[in-house]
């Protein structure tokens, strides 16, 4: 295409950049991090990892994820206190928090809820079972993003 003045110019049409939903893991097992990663990321989630509890408040509210992943076992601070910060915290308001444990029991799963957790997983869990639990809890900005990949 020509401009006014003669010369060639070229148009470039660029892509609107839209921001993909956070996710926090806040898990002391370096390979259970790399295994939630590894199933978040190709479906569109920007992920952060902390492998203890003061490190992951810290970057929760610094980062200000959409989800956090949280495991109860962790050291320094569990993640029963970590869960009780994040809910006292006015400005994690909206923030969805999927507990992660090994403890299956129904007293964990109903303290999970007590407690404020917007979803709960146990240890082993399948990659899918991940992935689809966090997908359902960030949905709605999923939906607002138009975002979610199948994969």
């Amino acid at each position: 295409m020509k401009a006014p003045n003669g010369a060639e110019v070229e148009f470039v049409m660029l892509e609107e950049q839209v921001a993909a939903p956070r996710v926090l893991v806040i898990e002391d097992s370096l390979v259970i991090q790399r295994l939630i990663e590894v199933c978040l990321r190709p479906a569109g989630f920007q992920v952060e990892l902390r492998a203890d509890g003061p490190s992951g408040l810290e970057a929760a509210r610094g980062w200000k994820p959409d989800v956090v992943v949280l495991d109860v076992g962790l050291p320094v601070m569990d993640g029963w206190e970590v869960l009780s910060h994040l809910r006292e915290d006015p400005g994690m308001d909206g923030v969805k928090v999927l507990v992660l444990t090994a403890h299956a029991q129904d007293q964990t799963r109903e303290r999970a809820v007590k407690s404020g957790a917007d979803g709960f997983l146990t240890k082993p869990f399948r990659p899918d079972e991940l992935r689809s639990a966090v997908i359902e809890l960030a949905r709605p900005l999923l939906s607002e993003l138009g975002t979610l990949r199948a994969v």
